[in-house]
């Protein structure tokens, strides 16, 4: 069984403080094993006071949805199939889970071959901001945010695409 080291989430971590220093948006970054157990977590001087709370928050719930399904690739699919279906049940899951459930961008899933190995999420910017900080320290890091064999239903693969483009997200595809 891979797991997803304390070394390896601090040169992510570090990814994601050089790419928003670059872009002058304080953040803060956490990362959670598969479990969703927190692994690391750092907030920048100058992000907001609950934005450790809310990366925490992001990377939990990728966790919890992405090991319970394929369709969760990151957060932003998560939030819209709850608005698409119950979004009363999102805030019901943060309340059963002490506020540990946030979909938004910034988080995905961290991959280890097809083993799922944990989840971060990160906090501070606009969604759009968050997702570009990940795009570029995921990379830089060497990690995957899906599994190296994909074995996704073509109707999932479908079904995310959709949610992807009525999000208004034109640049990713399943």
């Amino acid at each position: 069984m891979a797991k997803l080291r304390a070394e390896e989430c601090r040169e992510f971590i570090k990814a994601v403080v050089e790419k928003a220093e670059a872009m002058g948006v304080p953040v803060s970054i956490a990362v959670v094993g598969a479990e969703g157990h927190l692994i690391a977590v750092e907030r920048m001087d100058d992000a907001g006071f609950i934005t450790p709370e809310t990366a925490i928050a992001k990377a939990f719930t990728v966790a919890a949805f992405r090991s319970m399904s394929p369709r969760f690739p990151d957060g932003l699919v998560i939030q819209q199939w709850f608005k698409e279906r119950n979004p009363q049940l999102l805030v019901s899951l943060a309340a059963m889970t002490n506020g540990r459930i946030a979909a938004s961008g910034g988080s995905a899933p961290v991959f280890k071959g097809d083993e799922m190995v944990g989840a971060y999420g990160i906090s501070g910017g606009t969604s759009q901001q968050d997702e570009e900080m990940a795009v570029y320290a995921r990379a830089k890091a060497g990690w995957a945010h899906g599994p190296e064999h994909d074995t996704t239903d073509p109707d999932v693969k479908a079904h995310i695409n959709a949610l992807y483009a009525e999000a208004g997200i034109t640049d990713r595809k399943l």
